[in-house]
């Protein structure tokens, strides 16, 4: 590719000037003729370096062309950071968020294992104190004495005797049922007194009228549940 430059392109000029002020002083009969000769010389050589109308125009395409790349490869870049900026800020906000919910299921988690604590220990409390009140053998007499008749408390005591062991706080793990008969759920006994949980009078009561009014009477319950094992 012939080289451009704006020195060259000056100094062709000033030569061409030099080679057309040589011939105007040869045609005047000016000394000299002979380095204005070679002037022109020098002229032509310079002349030729100068790139034609055609390739001015490729040059200045091409360069246009790489401008067109260069804006391009720079348009790439900048979209590829945005891309990329975008996904961090998206992967950010994603962790951010999967830490906040994880935060919040820990204290739901640590909140509630207080309650169920605080609720155990009331429990335990309060079966504690039960406990010091009534005995089993002692529960076992106010059975007899609510239910009078001794054939009927034998049967009544061997379906206790099986259900809770006449623990009046038996609580089945699985099924919820509680207290001396079992009761489930153990509100049921609520119908006889409010104290069911505490009292095993109300208990005794409650289950006395269940066996009465689903059997006929605790030794027919106690029929049925040698047949079935429940009542």
């Amino acid at each position: 590719m012939n080289r451009i430059s704006v020195r060259g392109v000056a100094v062709a000029s000033a030569t061409a000037v030099t080679a057309v002020g040589a011939v105007v002083g040869a045609a005047s009969g000016s000394a000299q003729p002979t380095q204005q000769v070679a002037d022109v010389a020098g002229s032509a050589t310079l002349l030729a370096d100068i790139p034609s109308g055609a390739q001015a125009q490729t040059i200045s395409d091409n360069i246009g062309k790489q401008a067109d790349a260069q804006q391009a490869d720079a348009t790439a870049a900048a979209q590829k950071a945005a891309a990329e900026a975008a996904r961090v800020k998206a992967a950010q906000t994603a962790k951010a968020k999967a830490d906040s919910e994880k935060a919040a299921a820990a204290a739901k988690a640590a909140a509630k294992a207080r309650a169920d604590a605080q609720a155990a220990a009331s429990r335990a409390s309060t079966r504690a104190t039960i406990t010091q009140s009534y005995s089993p053998g002692s529960v076992q007499a106010l059975a007899a004495s609510i239910i009078g008749n001794t054939t009927q408390f034998q049967c009544f005591s061997q379906i206790v005797t099986r259900e809770s062991g006449w623990d009046y706080t038996a609580t089945n793990a699985g099924s919820g049922a509680y207290g001396l008969v079992q009761a489930l759920p153990g509100d049921k006994m609520a119908s006889v007194a409010s104290d069911w949980r505490t009292n095993p009078a109300t208990q005794i009561k409650w289950g006395l009228g269940y066996m009465n009014s689903r059997y006929g009477s605790p030794c027919d319950a106690w029929s049925f549940w040698q047949a079935h094992s429940w009542y």
